[in-house]
């Protein structure tokens, strides 16, 4: 049952109560005292409004992959509390098995904005030695939703 409710919510996080419960054959109160503990366990970790970025005029996503000169924590740390503060980055993940060291997501209005954010931000953060960039052409498949097909 919670794996219907997960999977109905992440189609619409907008769902009343009601409809939820409608959709998948519970009552009201059951449905909403699951949801609650659902939220209290941390499976639900929060609720999201999705933007259209092309209608708000963000046309560029940049992925960049970044190279450190050394791998110690202090050195981590301020790359990444650095990069937190920049709302263009929609992601970052320290990542293995490629020359990088981290992969940055970044959502632009254009390459004029990618090359200031590049230039006069990435690049000057402490212990940044290369930084080689990537550009979508196309969104095949993007997704918000966890898969929750190994729950069964």
């Amino acid at each position: 049952m919670d794996q219907r409710i997960l999977g109905t919510m992440q189609k619409n996080g907008s769902i009343t109560n009601q409809e939820l419960a409608d959709e998948v054959g519970l009552s009201p109160s059951p449905c909403s005292r699951r949801v609650k503990h659902l939220e209290d366990e941390g499976i639900i970790d929060r609720y999201a409004t999705l933007l259209s970025p092309r209608k708000l005029g963000l046309k560029l996503t940049a992925m960049a992959q970044i190279t450190m000169d050394r791998h110690n924590p202090d050195r981590l740390e301020n790359f990444e509390r650095e990069l937190a503060t920049y709302p263009e980055v929609i992601s970052c993940v320290l990542f293995t098995g490629q020359s990088a060291d981290y992969m940055v997501v970044l959502l632009l209005e254009d390459m004029e904005r990618y090359q200031e954010i590049l230039l006069n931000k990435i690049t000057r953060i402490a212990g940044v030695t290369g930084v080689k960039s990537s550009f979508v052409l196309k969104r095949i498949i993007d997704r918000t939703s966890v898969p929750l097909t190994h729950l069964i």
